[in-house]
Order: C-alpha cells, then structure tokens, then sequence
C-alpha cells in the first residue's frame, strides 16, 4: 500500500516537474542540435531498425549509465559479463548525446537514449526490448522504471553504487518516499566497505549489499582508445616532428580553461616547447574559448581543424594550444599529454573523476573543490598519488617542479595505481553477482 502510495504521488509531480524543466530542455536540443535526434526514443518510439534489432535479441541484461562517467563504467562491466557469458546480449542505455558517443564503442549489441520515466513510456519500451534483468549505474534509480522491472519478475542490481554522507542524509530525510523503491532492488553493489552502514540506515536489509569495489577504479578489461596513433600522427605533424610536454586540462568549466591558460603563458618563458590543450566539459563553450583565448594572446587551434585545415595549421608556428571542440576523446588526450590538471576543482565544486588520467599514466593536479571525490582524492593524497593545491598561485610551481623533475610526475603515477590496486577486479566481481540469476 505504501509503494502504490508512493508511486501515485511521484506520477502527479513528475509531469509537473518535467514541464517546469521543458524549457531548458528545449533550449539545449536548439543549441546542441544532437538532441533532436533522441527526442523520439526518449518518448519510447524506436526507428525500424532498432526495433528489428531488438526483436533478434533474446531477453536481454538492460544496462542503463547516464553519462560520460557512467558509461564508462558500463563500458567495462559489459566487457567482464562479456567474458563470462559471451552470447548474452546486452542493450546499453544513456542520457546524454555525449553519454551517447562514447557507449557507440562498447560491447553493448544495442545503444538507445533513455525513455522518460512516465509509466506508459516504461511499459512500451519495457516490452520491447523484455530484458532479464535491469543494471543501474551508480544513482540512477527511476521509480517507474524499477516498479515495472519488479512487477515483472525482473532482477534489478544498482552497480558501482555511489552514496555520499550528505546524499545519505537527503535520502533520510525523504525516506517515506525512497523506501519502498529502494526495497525493489535486488543487490546493491558497493564501491566501499564503509558504504554499507549507510545503504543500512536507508532501510536496505543487509543481505541485498555486496561489496565489490569501484568498477570506474579497475584496470581490468581497459583497452587504451583507438584514437591514441591518429591523434599523435595530427600532433607529429602540427609540431613538425618536434618534441613537446603536453599540460592537458581536462573537463574544465568557466574560468578554469583562461586561468590555467594564462599560468600557462607564464611557463613557456621557462619551458618554449610548452604546449596547452584544453578539453572543456561542455563542447558548445568552444568558440567562446577561442575568441577569449586570443583576447588574451594566446594563439589557439580548434581540435576540428586538425582534420579538415591541417595544412593551414602546419603552416601557422605560433599555435601554442589547442581547443578540443569534438566529444568523446579526453581519454585518448590523456593518453598523449604529460601533465593533467582537472577541472571543476579550482572555480566550480566539485571536481571530475581524476581516474582516467591515472590509468593513462599520467601525473595528476587538481584543486581545492574536489567534493564529489573526496574518499578517493584522500585516498590518492595518502599514498602521494596526487598533487592538490590550495589554489591556481600554486599550479604554476607545481607544473614546473614536474617539468624540471620527471623523476617526481613518475613515482606520482606508481603511488596512485598502487592506491587504487584495491579495486582491481571490480567490474569482474560485479559481473558475477548479476550472472547468476540471468543465466
């Protein structure tokens, strides 16, 4: 009675909710121009040939992960389920168009945008695409969607399961409402032992907790990104076979990208074959960046031109940064770069997942605002895996002194895979937690 009660508030507000969001909406898909595409699957309405494909696959797991970090996540949980069971089909859901992109290179036999969490929209795509068991992704957890699942017989497993102390709380203080949705779960797959009393407090009966480590922190099943040899052919020939330290910024916000940018001028002073690439979080900030970057006199190139106006990039000697305007590839940038400073940790809260950089072999800085990651940068810090600085006074030092001393960047990037070494084999863990009842 309680989740009836529960589900029939929830299906009065959310359509309020959605269309006080509407707007916004609607503006991101006039200025990002990909989102039209979706807005279909987003109503449950697939193309033919989806549909076609979905009627080939036999009782699917369905993966859902929102985004660029979930979906790398579901990336390497669908490589480990791979291996166990390779003649499972897996269909892969996500959010955004970014979130898109990047699930287009996973194992998944199938991509799809989100349906909105409306009742009707669930059911349709439910019985179309009939899957053996649902995968959340770390706090995705709609409660249409999860109230059919169960209303079906269908397991579902939160994966990589993330609850910070004042999420916690929030879920508390509302646990007359998050409750019973939560008592729909099957497992819950944490990615710290110290979680556990928390999901307890939340009503969540132990038996339903399991402990498996972070899967976004497991070297298990990566593969380095195809784009690695393409993109340093398009840098050997922009620097015309020089030699060049790479500062990469990475998911940066407003303000961060001209504020590394200008300690940067500084550094090339010191260090002429200096060269700055900066990849903002959001790539419709790009042009904007441009322009403020030459305000500033700093001779930028748009990542785009390297594929369509080499030659004239060649040409140009005095480009000393480059602008990623195109999705999907930080990774691959990480990859090529020799120091990596974080965004969202210096002029928004917050900060990114540092993890990637690592994996990449990478030193890592980041700034005083890493509040989403708190246990792990702790954790980093700890083991002098990561260098945190107070504020940008401080970035300039910290740059030069791995500059003058790689022998410091590299024992930096021993010291952070050394700490992370605890959640090697998460994704596989996690694998066969969910095998068992889908087999």
């Amino acid at each position: 009675m309680h989740l009836w009660f529960v589900l029939i508030i929830y299906n009065l507000l959310f359509p309020i909710v959605f269309l006080i969001l509407l707007p916004g909406y609607l503006l991101k898909v006039f200025k990002r121009g990909n989102y039209k595409s979706s807005f279909g699957e987003r109503l449950g309405f697939f193309s033919l040939d989806k549909e076609k494909k979905l009627s080939k696959l036999e009782k699917p797991i369905w993966i859902h992960a929102v985004s660029v970090g979930e979906v790398n996540i579901a990336k390497k949980f669908i490589n480990s389920l791979k291996i166990l069971h390779p003649d499972r089909s897996i269909v892969l859901s996500t959010t955004t168009p970014t979130g898109y992109s990047i699930a287009s290179s996973s194992n998944a036999d199938l991509i799809f945008y989100q349906p909105l969490d409306f009742f009707f929209i669930v059911k349709r795509v439910f019985k179309l695409i009939d899957p053996c068991s649902l995968v959340l992704t770390e706090a995705e957890i709609w409660p249409n969607l999860v109230n059919k699942a169960y209303q079906n017989g269908v397991d579902v497993s939160l994966i990589n399961a993330r609850l910070s102390n004042k999420s916690s709380r929030r879920f508390k203080r509302c646990g007359f409402f998050t409750s019973p949705i939560l008592k729909l779960l099957r497992r819950i797959c944490i990615q710290e032992e110290s979680d556990r009393k928390l999901w307890k407090n939340l009503g969540v009966s132990t038996d339903k907790i399991f402990f498996t480590g972070s899967i976004k922190f497991d070297r298990d099943n990566i593969n380095p990104p195809n784009e690695i040899s393409e993109f340093r052919n398009l840098l050997d020939g922009l620097f015309e076979g020089q030699q060049r330290s790479i500062l990469l910024a990475g998911s940066t916000h407003p303000g961060e990208e001209l504020m590394i940018g200008k300690k940067f001028k500084k550094l090339k002073n010191l260090f002429p074959d200096l060269f700055y690439v900066v990849v903002p979080r959001h790539v419709e900030r790009c042009k904007f960046l441009y322009e403020e970057f030459s305000k500033e006199g700093l001779n930028a190139g748009l990542r785009s031109q390297l594929d369509h106006e080499r030659s004239h990039l060649k040409d140009n000697n005095t480009i000393d940064c480059l602008i990623v305007d195109t999705t999907g590839e930080l990774n691959a940038w990480y990859h090529l770069s020799d120091i990596v400073v974080i965004g969202k940790s210096f002029l928004s809260h917050g900060g990114q997942n540092p993890v990637e950089a690592i994996f990449a072999g990478k030193p890592v800085i980041v700034g005083p605002h890493m509040e989403n990651f708190t246990a792990l940068v702790s954790l980093l810090k700890k083991n002098k895996g990561i260098k945190q600085i107070d504020d940008s006074e401080m970035l300039s030092q910290s740059i030069s002194e791995m500059l003058y001393k790689p022998e410091i960047a590299d024992k930096m990037v021993i010291n952070a895979n050394e700490a992370l070494s605890c959640h090697q084999g998460a994704s596989g863990r996690t694998a066969k937690l969910i095998m068992p009842r889908t087999s």
